[in-house]
């Protein structure tokens, strides 16, 4: 009885925690408001989730995008861009996403459930290029503002109106920088202008950052881009936007030095997190190489700015107080979501896109099966099983009904095991789960079979079912091995549906190991231990 009283509370266990990871739960998703506007709500989710198949996704055609340089050697560039693409989606948590190549120069990304395009735009196309710059100490813009004035007033763009120019604490006219306390910053009186530039630009209290109003952004982010005012920028200065302040009438941008100090290809680790006083940071660690080339670096710019930049874009320019190591932070602030923050973490383990890519379609499409088809599967697999429980209660009776309890521990187990991995519904799953119910109870016939050859050779019913269990275990196990294995390579081996398929055949397998061999013996043990010394069994 005290092995029974373990194979109990083993069981008990095993239901408790099926029941934690099948028991709805709430969880905080992004939404869309009538408005237009993401909010975050609380909602109650299943753990399993419906695949592309059963309750549709997102559908994304993606494409090298060479709007700013050719690429050489496309069919490369995909290969390992659809890498880095499924690395991403592995990590943001879409299960069973489809991600595929669609000839040599595309990519498809089928993603279950989700339904905000921005998101999934974000995560597929951004670069993730991670580069730390020191800010200009040089004055290298206001030196030449005065070309830059001519250059504008030849793309007939005019100067600015009185009012009419960026007006913010800590901004200055271009011209009579504020001294930040470290290094002379005051410009020379002869770069003095009132050209367009001039008169639109106010520098800001710190070397290399200046502000325009944010109406002005469009002009300008075209002007930054024009050959002719690239031909003008001080040679090994490059300039950079601030990340945009939803609502801020103000927008920044940067001079840096053109050479970073250091890049993202030594980024190791990256996670999110939410700082009481610092907002919404992302904590990143480099290798052994990135660190000592960090720390080399930092050294060197102390008190200096540094800008982080993330695909071409400033996310931060803090000061260096001493050398850094391996470790470092990016803060978004505080108007920054957690999801924000996790969403740049991920890209940025996932590794940078080898080129850049653009989406060539986005949609939100409905479930690639129609509802009848879903039903018929459904109805299919319901007469299934009701077909295996008659027919074991018929043919084995009392022993079947045992196999059919140990038959309902099996379903919760399967599922659960399907949960706890974040597994997704799919209609080829459901086939899966289907022919894994058949499986379970082909293990009990064996069992059954080898009990009724004992019981006819004249054993008694207690050493029967010993031997039954010991003797059809190498039978069991051989099945289930080799089935497990075909079902190991068709997940290694396939994509998609085909995957769903073979993620619910090896959670099957072991589910009806476990109800099988031990579920159903301690079933026997509970028999005998009523029943004593008993001289026949209903099998």
């Amino acid at each position: 009885m005290a092995k029974l009283k373990y194979r109990l509370l083993t069981i008990g266990l095993c239901v408790v925690a099926s029941l934690f990871w099948l028991f709805p739960r709430h969880v905080v998703e992004r939404v869309r408001n009538a408005e237009g506007n993401f909010t975050y709500d609380t909602v109650r989710a299943v753990p399993l989730k419906r695949g592309l198949d059963l309750q549709g996704g997102m559908y994304i055609l993606l494409g090298i995008d060479e709007s700013k340089g050719t690429v050489d050697n496309k069919a490369d560039a995909i290969d390992r861009a659809l890498k880095v693409v499924r690395n991403r989606m592995d990590q943001f948590g879409v299960s069973e996403p489809i991600i595929q190549k669609a000839g040599t120069d595309r990519i498809i990304v089928e993603l279950p459930g989700l339904n905000d395009p921005d998101r999934a735009r974000s995560l597929v196309q951004q670069q993730a290029h991670l580069q730390f710059q020191i800010t200009d100490e040089t004055q290298a813009l206001e030196r030449v503002a005065g070309r830059l004035d001519a250059v504008l007033k030849e793309r007939g763009i005019t100067a600015a109106k009185p009012g009419d120019t960026a007006s913010t604490a800590g901004s200055k006219s271009l011209f009579t920088k504020a001294d930040t306390g470290k290094k002379d910053s005051t410009a020379k009186k002869d770069s003095v202008g009132n050209g367009p530039f001039s008169t639109k630009v106010h520098a800001v209290e710190m070397p290399g950052k200046y502000a325009i109003d944010a109406k002005d952004f469009p002009l300008f982010d075209r002007a930054f881009n024009d050959s002719a005012i690239k031909a003008v920028i001080p040679p090994g200065k490059v300039i950079r936007w601030s990340a945009d302040t939803a609502g801020s009438p103000i927008r920044y941008f940067y001079v840096l030095d053109e050479r970073a100090i250091i890049d993202g290809q030594y980024l190791e680790k990256a996670s999110p997190q939410q700082d009481p006083q610092r907002g919404t940071v992302v904590n990143f660690q480099f290798n052994n190489e990135g660190g000592r080339r960090f720390r080399d670096q930092t050294s060197k710019h102390v008190h200096d700015f540094m800008a982080i930049v993330l695909d071409n874009t400033v996310v931060t320019a803090p000061t260096i107080n001493e050398a850094i190591g391996a470790r470092g932070e990016i803060q978004l602030g505080r108007g920054r979501s957690i999801s924000e923050a996790q969403d740049l973490a991920l890209v940025l383990r996932a590794g940078s896109l080898p080129a850049p890519l653009k989406i060539e379609q986005l949609k939100t499409i409905g479930p690639s099966l129609g509802q009848d088809s879903i039903d018929a599967g459904m109805h299919a697999g319901i007469a299934a099983v009701v077909l295996v429980v008659l027919i074991m209660l018929v043919y084995y009776r009392f022993s079947g009904l045992l196999a059919v309890a140990a038959l309902m521990f099996y379903i919760l187990f399967t599922l659960a095991i399907l949960a706890g991995f974040d597994a997704t519904l799919t209609m080829p799953g459901l086939a899966g789960f289907v022919l894994s119910i058949g499986i379970a109870v082909d293990a009990n016939i064996l069992i059954f079979e080898r009990i009724r050859e004992e019981l006819v050779g004249g054993k008694t019913v207690r050493l029967a079912i010993d031997e039954g269990f010991r003797h059809a275990m190498s039978a069991i196990i051989d099945s289930n091995v080799s089935t497990a294995l075909t079902a190991a390579v068709l997940y290694n081996f396939g994509t998609g549906p085909v995957k769903g398929f073979a993620v619910t055949l090896l959670a099957g397998i072991a589910a009806s190991l476990f109800t099988a061999i031990f579920v159903v013996r301690t079933f026997y043990m509970i028999y005998l231990s009523r029943a004593g010394e008993t001289q026949t069994l209903s099998i």
